[in-house]
């Protein structure tokens, strides 16, 4: 991806000084706040946590083309394939709003190193795994070390950079998760029938490794350290509840659809909005504490020494949810994340059980969004700088109902026809794609505080995860509705057409800039 110039982040990012001996770049910028920041971020900073995006993105993805020759070679059974596919996501989607508050405590390149190493060794784990059971546990490590990274280079893009830098590396983001997903389940079927070494569906998992290895080693090169002006505390109860009431709403939504909605999987439902609430008291009791006079609270007033833990800080600040731009965006997200996930699954579906196609097949008519994407999504920061974050959002929702009927117009009105009748209405939805992904990340992120950048970032991802995992349940139940293949394909991008119509109603809660 592109790099930058090599100098410090400038001070009014919130980044703390590095502390640590023998890195480059340690003169302080003098960069005002808002003002351009590419002078600031160190060359290679992109590309390092650009791959570490894509390898999060693609390994999400890319499992699924795996599932046929994982069943073959290990004699996986039903349960055993559903979680390779479920201790990823339950891990990563539990483990982002912990993991943003260890970023602001301890640093956000160190944990963002511990996770990219933790994810290329479980990367190796899941390639020479010798039996289902190996790969799942295997896989549940890399959705941890998923979840360490993930809100790190969100926090880092928001603190290395400002002004039309910020916009261009939160574009280049966008487009990297994007190509991550779109491109996925092409890049595993490539794998799979290219069969290097003999090593089948562990290429898929094995090409981590000197990726991995790679951004690894100019993790301390390319990427200064930042952390919360104040080194806030922990709050191991928050962490429980939080940990705890993720996986209760994620686990069910996952194996729920699968399992016919058991008795657990309500009560699971149940017990995660009552830990969620309880969370919630205990944030606002937290940082109550936290700030009240004399309490000497860390995340407020005096500055970290470096040296000691400063008293419990809510995991999640309440202070986020007073600016619109915030709690409306993470609305947006939510109505946007709960259409991606479910429409490639659903997408995926339908071209290999009701259209025949194997893997690579299905995998390159995926190439018609991947198109329209590229297209956007690499002019999205001058859309923006000329439209506005928030009417780029509402554009890209347009594009993305009009792509969408067009496919419920191809599926309906010529039922047998050509696959390829599908590609107008795929290049119109990732056209559409490309202008949302970025905008709605950066103005989520545009006005958060610098001391709360970890927080926040944290709850992005963890909005992204949930929606994610919803949207397949609530879109699952759509496509097994009943019928042959094409009506349950239709009656599911007409249900996400009319979610985009949604997430273009709920820009109007959105700043008219950012």
């Amino acid at each position: 991806m592109s790099s930058v110039l090599t100098t410090r982040p400038s001070t009014a990012t919130g980044n703390a000084p590095d502390d640590a001996p023998g890195t480059a770049g340690t003169a302080a910028s003098t960069t005002a706040p808002g003002a351009e920041a590419a002078a600031g971020a160190p060359r290679g900073l992109l590309a390092v946590v650009l791959t570490a995006t894509f390898m999060t993105a693609l390994d999400f993805f890319v499992v699924n083309v795996a599932v046929p020759s994982v069943q073959a070679d290990l004699g996986a059974g039903p349960a055993a394939v559903q979680w390779v596919i479920a201790g990823f996501s339950l891990a990563l989607a539990a483990g982002l709003v912990t993991a943003g508050r260890l970023g602001d405590r301890y640093g956000r390149r160190r944990v963002f190193g511990l996770g990219l190493a933790l994810f290329t060794l479980a990367s190796a784990g899941c390639g020479l795994a010798p039996t289902a059971a190996a790969l799942v546990g295997a896989r549940v490590v890399q959705g941890l070390a998923a979840a360490l990274m993930g809100p790190q280079v969100l926090a880092i893009l928001r603190t290395a950079f400002s002004g039309a830098a910020q916009a261009r590396a939160f574009a280049r983001y966008g487009l990297t998760m994007g190509v991550g997903a779109v491109f996925g389940q092409l890049i595993g079927g490539l794998l799979i029938r290219a069969d290097l070494f003999g090593l089948g569906w562990r290429s898929c998992f094995l090409i981590n490794l000197p990726i991995g290895l790679a951004a690894l080693a100019m993790v301390r090169r390319c990427l200064p350290e930042s952390r919360a002006p104040q080194r806030p505390g922990l709050d191991p109860v928050g962490v429980l509840l939080v940990t705890t009431a993720l996986t209760a709403l994620v686990l069910p939504l996952i194996q729920g659809p699968a399992q016919g909605w058991p008795l657990w999987t309500w009560l699971c439902l149940g017990g995660a909005v009552a830990l969620l609430a309880g969370f919630v008291v205990h944030q606002h009791r937290t940082r109550t504490r936290a700030t009240a006079p004399g309490s000497g609270s860390a995340t407020d007033s005096a500055p970290d020494s470096g040296s000691g833990s400063g008293p419990a800080a809510p995991l999640v600040d309440t202070r986020l949810f007073r600016t619109r731009a915030f709690g409306a965006g993470l609305l947006a997200q939510l109505a946007f994340w709960l259409g991606q996930a479910s429409f490639f699954l659903v997408l995926a579906l339908y071209l290999q059980l009701g259209r025949g196609l194997d893997a690579l097949g299905a995998g390159l008519v995926f190439t018609a969004i991947g198109l329209g994407y590229l297209l956007t999504s690499n002019a999205t920061h001058r859309v923006a700088a000329r439209l506005g974050g928030a009417r780029t959002i509402a554009v890209g929702g347009l594009l993305m109902a009009v792509g969408l009927g067009l496919l419920a117009l191809a599926v309906y009105g010529a039922p047998g026809g050509s696959v390829w009748w599908l590609t107008p209405g795929l290049f119109v939805d990732g056209l559409g794609m490309g202008l949302v992904i970025a905008p709605v990340t950066s103005v989520v992120l545009a006005g958060v505080e610098p001391q709360l950048v970890g927080s926040a970032a944290g709850v992005l991802a963890t909005v992204q995860q949930v929606g994610g995992a919803l949207g397949i349940a609530l879109i699952g139940l759509l496509y097994y509705g009943g019928g042959d293949p094409a009506a349950a394909f239709g009656r599911s991008v007409t249900a996400l057409a009319a979610l985009e119509l949604v997430l273009v109603g709920l820009v109007r809660l959105l700043p008219r800039k950012g």
